[in-house]
């Protein structure tokens, strides 16, 4: 009996390779970390191929666990870090250049050159999105003007292009299928929302050709079939797909306007589904697209603010600073003080996302003394990737007119009880975690799940999800003003 989802959550460090069961019980997970490669200051790129041997290598590991055999594997769910960009070979499938990571500020000159020239107003009309380094357009731009070769190979009609998602297909796919769904189609500063499908004066704009890029699907139906994948039988059904941010949404069983979550991951993203409507933001949010559900289904937008760093100013802390062996530790360290003591981390080591959207901005440290120590600096940068998230959430606040509903929280910083209570508190609402945190991968198989007819629709999978804990405000609005206070002067110095 085919009874078992695969999900493969590709994410910015590592690939994660699941199943779950027809409860919707995560009965088995495996990650693999890949290498990172830093070229620059300022610049990100992945290797291809790491990625595409750690889903390999991933998938292989999580079927030795004898959940189930091959046999009883329905569907296979994707999602994936977004807007990460890379090029490969219609013919061979290789990668022709290291792929450029959604982090990667390479491209902010060109970016800044279009807002410049007046053009912002347009992509934001058709696309949601800002004009920014972040997306995939202008990395495209620069992949296909600094790749040796891509000339004759684009004459030739050789070249692919596309995000993760659509790379990871066509591997499992042996390049039988190119596409992508509409919800990493619209993180591309590409497609016009509301047709979801590839826009001509964007591609113009870029300077991409459309010939390059995959057909936009929906994220939920049968888009392909495996063949060649070692471990698996040839045909398995690939029948959902998101980006990671709209896999948790609906992982979160966020299926009604209003419903908000929180992921807190590398970066941390809010996302708010907005229903059939395309919210344009007063606050610079993005306006976005979270699923469709089937060939002709309505699609489903949203209303999103990222923040370029969150769990990564975790690492940071671990791996340059030192100051603590493992990523859990911080929550330990960070108890040991009271509150941060005037110490104030802005952590823009990639610039600043939402509501600021200042690529060039750096992070910043401030507020030491003598009596500063390692718990100060822990506490700091829990506050820090509170603080950040209160922004994008009041912001999102001014664009609805109305207070939001509670705010569903995921991903692995969202195990750190300390920093979810410090978010309770800063933001003045309730928070609600999941008994399932990794939601992105919930999201990918209840889609893949859906596309194949396991569940019969959104109502059966509301009543799946589950909530493990609520965390409510313990401290008073004056207290909170004087945080937030404090915060916007250290931001005020950093975007100086």
């Amino acid at each position: 009996m085919k009874d078992f989802v695969l999900a493969i959550d590709q994410g910015t460090t590592g690939s994660t390779v699941a199943l779950m069961d027809g409860r919707g019980r995560i009965c088995a997970s495996v990650n693999y970390e890949f290498p990172q490669h830093f070229p620059q200051p300022g610049w990100v790129e992945h290797r291809p191929a790491d990625i595409w041997h750690s889903v390999e290598k991933g998938i292989r590991a999580v079927l030795r666990k004898r959940v189930c055999t091959p046999a009883q594997i329905a569907a296979i769910g994707i999602t994936n870090q977004r807007e990460t960009t890379v090029l490969w070979d219609r013919d061979t499938g290789e990668a022709l250049n290291n792929a450029i990571v959604w982090q990667c500020r390479r491209t902010s000159d060109f970016t800044e050159s279009l807002k410049s020239a007046g053009h912002e107003k347009m992509v934001r009309r058709k696309a949601g999105l800002v004009l920014d380094p972040y997306f995939s357009a202008s990395k495209f731009r620069w992949l296909l003007q600094n790749t040796r070769g891509i000339g004759r190979k684009l004459r030739a009609g050789k070249v692919a292009g596309g995000t993760i998602d659509s790379y990871l297909i066509w591997q499992l796919s042996a390049g039988d299928a190119h596409v992508t769904d509409v919800s990493n189609a619209s993180r591309t500063s590409l497609m016009d929302l509301k047709r979801c499908d590839w826009d001509s004066e964007l591609l113009d704009l870029f300077e991409v050709p459309g010939s390059i890029l995959p057909r936009v699907v929906p994220s939920s139906a049968v888009l392909a079939h495996t063949k060649g994948v070692k471990g698996l039988p040839d045909g398995i059904p690939i029948a959902g797909v998101a980006g990671d941010q709209q896999a948790a949404l609906f992982g979160q069983a966020c299926f009604t306007p209003g419903d908000v979550k929180c992921t807190y991951g590398t970066g941390s993203f809010i996302v708010m589904n907005t229903g059939d409507k395309v919210l344009q933001s007063r606050s610079r949010l993005l306006s976005t697209l979270a699923w469709q559900l089937g060939e002709g289904g309505k699609p489903v937008y949203a209303l999103e603010g990222g923040a370029f760093i969150c769990g990564a100013a975790v690492q940071w802390l671990r791996d340059e600073l030192q100051i603590i062996k493992s990523a859990p530790e911080i929550e330990a360290l960070a108890r040991q003080v009271e509150d941060h003591a005037g110490v104030e981390f802005v952590p823009a080591l990639t610039g600043l996302g939402a509501p600021h959207w200042a690529p060039e901005a750096r992070g910043s440290l401030t507020g030491l003394t003598r009596g500063t120590g390692r718990a100060h600096i822990a506490r700091a940068t829990l506050d820090a990737m509170a603080l950040q998230n209160a922004d994008i959430l009041l912001a999102m606040e001014r664009d609805l007119g109305k207070r939001m509903k509670p705010l569903r929280v995921d991903g692995g910083a969202a195990a750190n009880n300390l920093l979810m209570q410090i978010q309770a508190d800063i933001l003045g609402r309730k928070l609600i975690r999941p008994k399932v945190i990794e939601t992105t991968v919930a999201g990918a198989c209840y889609l893949a799940g859906l596309g194949v007819g396991m569940w019969s629709g959104v109502g059966e999978i509301r009543k799946i999800w589950e909530a493990e804990q609520e965390f409510r405000v313990q401290i008073k609005p004056a207290r909170r003003r004087e945080r937030l206070a404090s915060w916007q002067k250290a931001l005020e110095r950093t975007l100086l």
